[in-house]
This record gives structure tokens, C-alpha cells and sequence, in this order.
């Protein structure tokens, strides 16, 4: 089975432990069968790879997340990158071509495209490869995964098909309405769109073909940024008359507010905190090495990170993202490939971060043109190189380089260092790349 997952968007939603380069789908938050804490995109992964260890995998997604990917799933999973925010249809007609192209499948195979992120069970990916199975017998161009409907939802689109089968045909699709209109689609037979399909590779190639001047998943990618911004939907659903619409009546939830999520989490507590008897419907997620208490509480969520802290009605908490749109300051946490980094003091002319490394990553080669930097190792150990000069770095060494000077970090083992960075112009755009 070939399976997209898009992965997109900077999920404000579930602030503070979302931002722009940290989405949703990287808050680890869940529990896995050892009761370790994973993200909705490493549940997804190893849930697909549990149904069908042979799936592949690829990542649609923008720059800014391919590091967090890299972190949490590794080096394995393909990532189709999109050099620039251009809608749905463009993303996935570079990740049809990407495994064309780039991994070599058969254009007559089939895909499945599906969200990074729905919390549902091991009986959703199962329906994934009927969908496959469905596309491959060539019946439609499209097969849709539509979702029965627990209740008149005003956030999904409906799609209503021709028949009560298991397989139909689809009569017409509307699009988001009120909870009475959707109350009527329901009674008409409507399904929920998850925004899941399934395709085989040619039909979309042929498509984007149709609608966008290239020649291949490498001239595409080199065109990114001067394609219109076009959703799928609009560019190929409403125009393509053979669609099928496949049937799913288990459990499926789209967690994309604190609301939602919390419904999901099998901890009230994630991190430090204690919530005392009084406290009835109370959940804390909390990355930060400080406790929080709770006390006499109902129906609050309450989340702290280097970011921010929130602590709000479950219900209003739906409605965070003006607030949080409105708010301008740097970015206090993120996953890289190597590792993480952690913000812990902002001054007016320095910046000092906790960073950590896996072991056998390190960073890249690199030069500051405006500012000085110190390590200091306080776990673990690991390599530096200063301008072409080699060392070994334990526990309680200090490494301090000036401006201009080139430098990298390897970790033998996991390791952590308090990094201070001195200068006027302390930016993130002030980094030279060096081959080494």
C-alpha cells in the first residue's frame, strides 16, 4: 500500500504547545503499548506499519517540519517537500510525482492520501487498503472514504452517496452547513468527508499534466512557487464524474483544538502537575521542569511550554487562534534533526538555550557573521569541531567561538548543552553553511 499523509499547517489551535514551526501533529501527547509518549504523527506511522508493514510512507509537507519528522520517525519515511505553501492540489500532484519519479512506483499503482493527524484505531488503516484495493480495480478515477456521521457536525463537508453499500457511487458533495441542514444531509444518507482518497498515480500526473506546464517531479519542484494556489477539491473533485465513495463506521476524531484533544488523552496530567480531589474535568499538559497545581477546576485545560501558558474553559478553547495570531515573539522551542532546542532567557544583546542532541547527530558546519557563542556540555558526550580542529567534550567543558568562526557539535551519546549566544544582532537568519 502507498500511502500520503499531507501534513500541514502551524496548528495555533492547541497553542501554547503549537507554533509555527511546531505543529499539532509533533505534541507528544499520547501514550504507546510501553507507556511512552508519542505525537499523532509517530501513532500514525507505527499504526500504518502495524496493519501493513510494507506501506510506503510518504510525508507531504513544507520545510519548516521536515526536521521534526526526520526526529520522530527518522531517516526511512519519504518526505515530499514543498518549497512553498501553494494548496492542496499542487502538494499532492508533487508527491504523485515524487513516488513516480523519485521512489519509482508503477504509475498504474495506487495511492492513498489521507490527513497526518486523525486519532482513530487500527480498523481505519484497514479501511485505507480497501481503498486502495477499490482504486486498483480502475471502477472510478477517485475513491473517497466518507465517514459515518455520529452527529450534525457544522466543521466537515458531506458527501452523499448514491446508495446505502458498502461502495457507492457518489450523487453530489456540500460543503460545511449549518448543524439543521446537516441534520437533513444525515437523514438523506450523508457521509462525513474526512479528506481521505485514493487514486491510481497516473490519473493525478495526468491532471496536474493537464493543468501545470512540467516534465517531471524535479522541473515541478523547481516551478513550485510560481503555481497557482489551487485545492484539490476545486482543481480535480468537482470536475471528475467517476468517484466512489467507500463507507467507514469506526471510530474517528479530529483533534484539532485543546477541546478535542483532551477527549483523546488517557492522562488527565501530561508533565509536571497535580490536580486535587475538586477538580472534575481537569487536563494539564505542562513541558516545563516547574509544577502546576489545580484545585477546585471543572472543564479547564491548562497547558505551559516555553512558549506561553493557557489556561482556559474546555468550550472557549475552541476559539484561541485570534489571540494567539495577535501575539509576536520568537519561537522557545523546536525539534530539529539532531536533536531539540530549548529558549531559557532572552536579553536585549544575549540568548541562551538548552539544546540536545541525539546520539550519532550532530549539527551543521557552520559561522556566525554577528555574534560570539559559548557551549557549555552539561550531559552527556561528543565532539566539536572549531576551524578545522577536532576535540573530544564531556561534562563541564566549556567551548567558546567568536564571530565568524566555524564550528559543529556530534553526539557520541545523548547531549546537552547550555549554548549563549552574545551580540547586537542575535538573529536566526545569521548562519553560514560550511562544507567540512
Amino acid at each position: 500500500m502507498n500511502i500520503v499523509l499531507l501534513s500541514g499547517g502551524s496548528g495555533k489551535r492547541l497553542w501554547p504547545l503549537s507554533n509555527d514551526i511546531r505543529s499539532k501533529q509533533f505534541i507528544k501527547i499520547f501514550k504507546d503499548a510501553d507507556g511512552e509518549l508519542e505525537s499523532m504523527v509517530q501513532r500514525v506511522y507505527r499504526q500504518i506499519k502495524k496493519v501493513d508493514s510494507d506501506a510506503t510512507v510518504t510525508i507531504a509537507t513544507s520545510r519548516t517540519q521536515v526536521s521534526a519528522i526526520h526526529n520522530q520517525l527518522g531517516e526511512d519515511v519519504g518526505i515530499s517537500v514543498e518549497p512553498a505553501r501553494r494548496d492542496t492540489f499542487p502538494a499532492i500532484a508533487l508527491a504523485t510525482a515524487y513516488l513516480v519519479d523519485v521512489m519509482n512506483i508503477d504509475p498504474e499503482e495506487s495511492v492513498v492520501v489521507c490527513p497526518v493527524d486523525p486519532y482513530v484505531n487500527d480498523d481505519y488503516f484497514e479501511a485505507l487498503k480497501r481503498l486502495s484495493d477499490q482504486a486498483d480495480k480502475g471502477e472510478a478515477n477517485l475513491v473517497l472514504m466518507g465517514i459515518e456521521p455520529t452527529y450534525p457536525s457544522e466543521k466537515y463537508g458531506y458527501i452523499i452517496p448514491e446508495s446505502e453499500e458498502q461502495t457507492s457511487s457518489v450523487m453530489t458533495f456540500k460543503e460545511k452547513p449549518t448543524a439543521e441542514i446537516a441534520q437533513q444531509y444525515i437523514d438523506q444518507g450523508a457521509l462525513w468527508n474526512g479528506g481521505v482518497f485514493a487514486y491510481k498515480l497516473k490519473y493525478v500526473l495526468d491532471k496536474a499534466h493537464e493543468l501545470m506546464d512540467f516534465v517531471d517531479y524535479q522541473d515541478l519542484y523547481d516551478k513550485y512557487e510560481t503555481l497557482n494556489k489551487i485545492s484539490f477539491d476545486y482543481a480535480v473533485v468537482e470536475h471528475e464524474d467517476k468517484i466512489q465513495v467507500q463507507r467507514f463506521a469506526g471510530d474517528w476524531k479530529d483533534l484539532g483544538t485543546w477541546n478535542t484533544l483532551t477527549e483523546a488523552m488517557e492522562d488527565s496530567v501530561v508533565g509536571k502537575g497535580v490536580l486535587n480531589d475538586t477538580c472534575n474535568g481537569v487536563h494539564i499538559v505542562n513541558e516545563m521542569d516547574v509544577p502546576i497545581l489545580a484545585m477546585g477546576l471543572h472543564d479547564v485545560v491548562i497547558s505551559a511550554s516555553p512558549d506561553g501558558i493557557l489556561v482556559s474553559d474546555k468550550e472557549q478553547s475552541s476559539y484561541i487562534k485570534p489571540y494567539v495570531d495577535g501575539f509576536e515573539q520568537q519561537v522557545m522551542y523546536a525539534e530539529k534533526s539532531w536533536g531539540s532546542f530549548k529558549v531559557i532567557d532572552v536579553e536585549n544583546k544575549s540568548l541562551t538555550i538548552k539544546v540536545t542532541l541525539n546520539p550519532g547527530h550532530s549539527m551543521n558546519y557552520h559561522s556566525h557573521k554577528n555574534r560570539d557563542e559559548v557551549w557549555v556540555v552539561i550531559d552527556g558526550t561528543g565532539k566539536t569541531i572549531i576551524d578545522g580542529d577536532e576535540s573530544n567534550i564531556s561534562v563541564g567543558d566549556v567551548i567558546s567561538m567568536k564571530a565568524g568562526c566555524r564550528h559543529t557539535v556530534s553526539a557520541d551519546t545523548e547531549l546537552k548543552l547550555i549554548e549563549v549566544q552574545l551580540g547586537s544582532e542575535i538573529t536566526v537568519h545569521d548562519k553560514v553553511k560550511h562544507e567540512l
